[in-house]
């Protein structure tokens, strides 16, 4: 689930105010909402989200969950589609589609909030249990129980507090990670440089990095243009698991720095992972495309996709 949606549940449960959520649990067809999509209906009217991407399917989600506010009782709406119907949504030809709609239990995720957990949900009952998630995916287990798996947003640890790393920051939050800004220049790691930075640690970058557990959730990036800071702290991070590790420069400065830490002993396997120059090839030359380049290859990687443009797929 994404960071929206925990930031709307949450601004609905201080509101004070009932709403229902409507889940799509079930598709029989090739569509571009995939299970897990989620919209909210308040009982002041206001609409958040879309189960699919607007059109007649989202009006009768909308009337269903209505009536689940009237009576506070969950439903599971079955709907078969014609073509017509199936393309307005995005599906080739006709299919079918299922929509979990319920009354809002904020506080059913506000436990489950910053844990990696998942949310059984009983389709028939509208009952809910916590489990141990068994994987990473959300789906219907069987004909009735759906999984919802809730990850804690990972973290983009940025070493370097330049001009690239203010949008890097911004960008990063924008997409939903944690952003945490370390550098060992007081003046330049500020909070009035990164208001939106969840952390920053000043101080020296390879001792801070020995204290930082990095894993598979904890994407990093080096901005700092400054080889003597960075081969530390690349030593570091590539002997974890860190699922992207990038460095800011050009094809030649990083040749040079990769021989360094070659020579220094680092494993070759381990030298293939860190990308050099960072980022997508967008063309870009100010800090803030520099920033949504990379921010754009961290998103692919920890989706497991290239970058490639969609039309090509």
């Amino acid at each position: 689930m994404s960071h929206e949606t925990f930031e709307l549940i949450d601004q609905i449960r201080r509101s004070g105010k009932r709403a229902v959520m409507a889940t799509l649990v079930g598709t029989h067809g090739t569509t571009p909402r995939k299970e897990g999509t989620k919209m909210f209906v308040g009982e002041d009217g206001a609409i958040f989200g879309s189960v699919t991407i607007g059109g007649c399917v989202d009006a009768r989600v909308i009337e269903r969950a209505t009536e689940v506010l009237q009576s506070s009782r969950p439903s599971l709406l079955n709907m078969q589609l014609g073509d017509e119907d199936a393309w307005e949504i995005g599906l080739t030809c006709g299919g079918t589609i299922d929509v979990f709609i319920e009354p809002l239990n904020p506080s059913l995720y506000e436990i489950a909030k910053g844990r990696s957990i998942a949310i059984a949900t009983d389709v028939r009952s509208g009952s809910h249990a916590l489990i141990e998630p068994p994987d990473g995916r959300s789906r219907m287990l069987d004909d009735k129980i759906y999984l919802e798996v809730l990850r804690p947003p990972s973290t983009l640890f940025i070493f370097g507090a330049g001009a690239v790393a203010i949008p890097l920051v911004t960008f990063a939050k924008a997409v939903g990670f944690r952003a945490v800004i370390i550098d060992g220049r007081p003046r330049f790691a500020t909070r009035d440089r990164f208001p939106d930075a969840d952390e920053i640690r000043v101080g020296i970058a390879s001792e801070l990095a020995e204290k930082i557990e990095f894993n598979a959730m904890t994407p990093v990036v080096l901005v700092a243009h400054d080889y003597k800071y960075e081969i530390p702290v690349l030593k570091r991070v590539l002997a974890t698991d860190a699922p992207y590790v990038g460095l800011l420069g050009s094809r030649r400065r990083g040749a040079a720095i990769l021989k360094m830490l070659r020579e220094d002993g680092v494993d070759e396997q381990q030298l293939h992972r860190v990308r050099v120059p960072i980022g997508l090839d967008i063309g870009g030359e100010t800090a803030a495309e520099i920033a949504l380049s990379i921010v754009a290859q961290v998103v692919a990687v920890m989706h497991g996709r290239n970058g490639n443009p969609l039309h090509v797929r």
